[in-house]
């Protein structure tokens, strides 16, 4: 009932507009080319006339802070948490969203390589990187499945002058921890390119000497990409680029007094072609095709007995064409739409076959001025799909202009995600426990033969429950908030709330004869994340800059909820020894979720001495990583909580000899450690050279 309000409301205040014949300034006119959004709407918009919760990180505050890759720069964002799985992979969370639901785009096009849904944002380099944007809430409207949480788009750097410029710079830090980049772009009348390589590597760190091995093995990678432009004419142009990635990581490791040797790799490839094609003053086509190419593969062997523990392979192959349109209006209003298809492809360890997934979408949206200070977005998209029911995404944004230095701004929207390809068509039996996880499309098939090889005791699920499709997970997703700009302050405080349905988790369907159990997938959790999120910026002069942001959030299981309300959850008291009912003001929430999250920002600079100084701190307050007791929950009686803690970072920056800058910095300052944060390996020290040419 609610979707189909939202999509009448939506075409409504479309279709109104259309047939008016009224005038109005622009009021989302892009004044400021440095506060320019792209991901938003997939137009240029800029960033204070947005509607939208946007999230907009700038070239020079990457410079600044001294980081090197995204998982860095991200996690020092208001409302954005890095967290690490257990393979070392490390997502993003946007308002309490787990990594599976971000979207991850270069220059408008996605990236692929999940390991459990989870996109490992640490394999991207920051060096070649114009501005991060990043959109928070569901953005299905306009990015379909993956984009159910949020957008994370790294934007590159254009060439801008004729001669060659650019930079090269040597990091080196603790752990030998090294980075190396070379930067060049160059702007030939109408012909423009960029070259980027990067390698990094690291000697690995060990938070737990009485455990066998290292926390983080040893490791190096390489980026390259090289970007192409070319205006044919005032009315067409091309933008080409093609990026690899390349890491090899040692992933020896020893149990039971036994070594086991091997390593593990990944590589990228990505190829993107665009036309930008200018058809008259009102009409701007785009022309896109996207190729991307993820392969990962770790082999473990026993190198005395040559015994293999593992050897995995994962080959993911995504192709994408796209033609997209913006229509300008008399009243500068803007209808954009598009279309395109997408073929996904898998060939991995544990799955019989190679599989594939097609789909067709497309998608409109309407953005116009209804009159001077009143902004309204509107869209929608329709996606349809070989593997699940098809899916209509509607979503609609307001901003009201109420003084001159006020705004208040407001969105609803629909978002989801397919079911991947693990859900549908896992094979997988643990060894060494003797447990086994089956697919959803697979589980019928793979239950029969594990009966007729007598490994079945008895079957819980009836077969029935295994027929019908599985449901793509969705949520509908609300941000309310306001603005606040005048000289040097600006501030923002938005309130957000998601609700999520179909979430896909796995389910006991049959027992085996040794005791351990076959799981599959299946909608059934309904969870929500809601909170508010505020920053606030003041610019003392043109030296001195204060910056601070603040979360606040809550995120609960409905059902979780609805037990522990009528009594029916239990845990044990570690003062009493009893059981006892877990009380509603017990239940903590969602796993690897804080309530509270804080940075605070000094940039200073020293101009009598070419020197600049930036200060962050990055606090998180306590958070679980598991149960621990059994009920199915988080809850204070649960023994896998990681206190709060405070991060403190800070880099200072030199200009020597007018091209040449030294940069030294110290990462977690205090040398904050915990066995639990595998992503926190103490104080890491660090110098950098950069030159400028």
């Amino acid at each position: 009932m609610r979707k189909t309000l939202l999509i009448n409301t939506l075409f409504f205040l479309v279709a109104a507009k259309i047939f008016s014949q009224e005038k109005f300034v622009d009021t989302t006119k892009v004044t400021e080319i440095d506060e320019v959004v792209l991901t938003a709407t997939r137009t240029a918009r800029q960033l204070s006339s947005l509607p939208l919760p946007v999230t907009l990180v700038s070239k020079e505050n990457i410079i600044k802070s001294g980081t090197i890759r995204l998982d860095e720069i991200l996690n020092e964002q208001t409302g954005i948490i890095t967290v690490a799985d257990e393979s070392g992979f490390e997502g993003v969370q946007i308002q309490g969203i787990a990594s599976d639901y971000i979207l991850v785009l270069i220059d408008g096009v996605p990236l692929v390589g999940r390991s459990a849904g989870n996109f490992d944002i640490s394999r991207l380099t920051v060096g070649n990187i114009k501005q991060i944007e990043v959109v928070k809430g569901p953005s299905s409207s306009l990015y379909g499945s993956e984009a159910l949480g949020g957008v994370i788009n790294i934007i590159t750097e254009k060439p801008k002058t004729e001669t060659i410029s650019g930079s090269a710079s040597y990091r080196i830090g603790s752990f030998t921890q090294q980075d190396i980049n070379l930067d060049l772009k160059q702007r030939i009348n109408n012909f423009g390119y960029g070259l980027f390589a990067n390698r990094f590597s690291s000697e690995g760190y060990d938070l737990n000497p009485d455990v066998e091995g290292q926390t983080v093995n040893p490791f190096e990678n390489y980026t390259f990409n090289a970007r192409v432009y070319n205006d044919f004419s005032d009315k067409l142009s091309v933008f080409a680029s093609g990026r690899y990635y390349n890491q090899n990581q040692d992933a020896g490791f020893t149990v039971n007094e036994t070594s086991f040797e091997g390593d593990s790799k990944e590589e990228e490839w990505n190829a993107h072609l665009r036309f930008d094609h200018a058809f008259n003053s009102k009409l701007a086509l785009e022309y896109e095709f996207y190729y991307t190419n993820y392969n990962a593969t770790e082999k473990l062997v026993d190198p005395i007995s040559d015994d293999v523990l593992s050897d995995s392979n994962f080959d993911q192959r995504l192709l994408r064409p796209e033609i997209r349109g913006t229509y300008t209006f008399e009243n500068n209003s803007k209808l954009t739409s598009g279309f395109g298809y997408q073929y996904d492809e898998l060939d991995r360890t544990f799955f019989d076959e190679k599989v594939d997934f097609t789909s067709q979408y497309a998608y409109i949206q309407y953005d116009v001025d209804l009159f001077e200070k009143l902004n309204i977005i509107a869209g929608a998209r329709f996606d349809n799909h070989s593997e699940y029911s098809n899916q209509l995404s509607p979503k609609l944004a307001i901003r009201y202009k109420i003084t001159d230095h006020i705004a208040a701004k407001a969105s609803v929207g629909y978002g989801f995600k397919a079911p991947d390809f693990r859900q549908l068509y896992f094979d997988f039996t643990n060894s060494a426990v003797g447990y086994t996880v089956l697919g959803y499309n697979v589980a019928i098939d793979k239950l029969r033969e594990l009966q007729d090889q007598g490994q079945i005791l008895d079957i819980v699920v009836p077969e029935s429950d295994l027929q019908d499709p599985l449901e793509a997970e969705s949520s509908i997703g609300y941000n309310i908030g306001l603005t606040y700009k005048k000289k040097n302050w600006n501030s923002e405080i938005n309130f957000f709330r998601n609700d999520f349905q179909n979430l896909i988790d796995t389910q006991i369907i049959a027992r085996k004869t040794n005791g351990q159990n076959v799981f599959s997938y299946f909608n059934f959790d309904e969870i929500y994340t809601t909170g508010l999120e505020a920053n606030f910026g003041y610019k003392l002069n043109n030296h001195f800059t204060i910056n601070a942001g603040y979360q606040l959030l809550y995120a609960f299981d409905k059902t979780k909820e609805d037990q522990v309300k009528r009594g029916e959850v239990f845990a044990r008291d570690p003062e009493t020894n009893e059981t006892i009912a877990v009380e509603k003001s017990e239940y903590f929430g969602l796993v690897n979720r804080s309530r509270h999250n804080a940075n605070f920002k000094i940039f200073y600079e020293i101009s009598a001495i070419d020197a600049n100084i930036n200060l962050r701190l990055i606090y998180r307050s306590k958070y679980a990583l598991f149960d621990t007791n059994g009920n199915g929950l988080i809850d204070d009686y649960d023994t896998s909580f990681i206190d709060g803690f405070v991060t403190t970072n800070i880099a200072a920056t030199k200009t020597l000899f007018k091209n040449f800058n030294l940069q030294i910095g110290a990462n977690n300052l205090f040398d904050y450690t915990d066995s639990g944060v595998p992503t926190l390996p103490g104080i890491q020290l660090y110098s950098r050279l950069n030159y400028n040419f």
